[in-house]
């Protein structure tokens, strides 16, 4: 029998949430993902001795210092570890933008611009990369313009229609819409169990497909941040799903029959949404799920990219 994991494939391009080079090199996805966690993780490893001793090296001789050296050496490490993972994906691999840029348009714009050109000087052409942007409104916006300069986006972060609404309408390549963190303030919050059918973070991925589906919508939809392979198993034909290593191993390890659930021509009708500014920022003020997890998300990949940035300045001033 097929595992679930080759099943999957058959209706869903599997992505490597990881910056695990043997993972990925093993378990074979079509693209890989990557933030600023995995980039720390992986940089901790002795698989990455020699990136993190190239950036100090460059680090050194270049004509930066301070808070600007720093920056820019740990911004040289998260693009050598994706240049890593692109040798080993046919696809696409996804490098975040710094995620105290959230609410800067234009600074979110110029670390675009900044990483693509990082990949480009390494031959890797703009279409291999896709800049991750938190789905806040300036993430999105600035998401808008880079899309408008051939530079696709992976907008991330993202718990509510409201910023899968305004993310299709920027015309954003891909949104990552999180599960897990759903599940998990959900849980929180009321004290329940769920079950993959009555998931809420599931559900929520279920509703912004059905919706990009009934509008014609192009954008990709791509599950993320999964607790079980259930959550995974409920979702079985969206167009993306991005797991971790343990869960895709876990996916190959059973044989059993994964029937598809998401399907473009299984959709029900629903009325298009017509989002500004104004509309945005009160449907998320009303959704506290979205509006606490967006923030605490931000707030961690920030203190992981100030970790990341710590061991750089530790490293130069050994």
């Amino acid at each position: 029998m097929t595992s679930k994991l080759e099943q999957l494939r058959e209706m869903t391009t599997v992505v490597a949430d990881t910056g695990d080079i043997q993972a990925v090199a093993r378990l074979k996805p079509i693209d890989c993902t990557t933030n600023p966690t995995l980039v720390l993780k992986a940089i901790g490893t002795e698989t990455f001795n020699d990136v993190v001793d190239e950036a100090i090296s460059w680090g050194k001789k270049s004509n930066l210092s301070g808070d600007a050296a720093v920056a820019a050496i740990a911004d040289r490490m998260a693009i050598s570890v994706g240049a890593e993972l692109v040798k080993l994906v046919p696809g696409r691999v996804s490098t975040e933008a710094d995620a105290d840029l959230s609410f800067d348009i234009e600074g979110s714009v110029a670390k675009g611009r900044q990483i693509i050109k990082a990949y480009e000087e390494r031959g890797i052409e703009r279409e291999r990369i896709l800049i991750k942007l938190a789905s806040t409104w300036e993430g999105i916006k600035a998401a808008e313009i880079l899309q408008k300069e051939g530079i696709d986006c992976n907008l991330t972060l993202l718990f509510s229609m409201a910023q899968a609404v305004a993310c299709a309408d920027a015309g954003a390549f891909l949104i990552s819409p999180f599960v897990g963190r759903i599940l998990d303030w959900y849980k929180k919050s009321t004290g329940e169990d769920y079950t993959a059918e009555t998931d809420p973070g599931v559900q929520s991925v279920h509703a912004i497909y059905n919706y990009y589906k009934v509008h014609g919508i192009d954008t990709v939809v791509m599950g993320a941040s999964f607790r079980n392979i259930g959550e995974i198993e409920a979702l079985a034909g969206c167009d993306r799903l991005t797991i971790s290593p343990a869960l895709m191993d876990e996916l190959a390890a059973s044989d059993a029959k994964l029937p598809r659930v998401l399907s473009p021509e299984k959709t029900t009708p629903v009325d298009k949404i017509n989002m500004d500014e104004k509309t945005f920022r009160w449907m998320m003020n009303e959704d506290a799920m979205a509006t606490e997890k967006l923030a605490e998300g931000i707030r961690s990949f920030a203190k992981d990219l100030g970790a990341l940035r710590d061991i750089v300045k530790k490293k130069l001033e050994a």
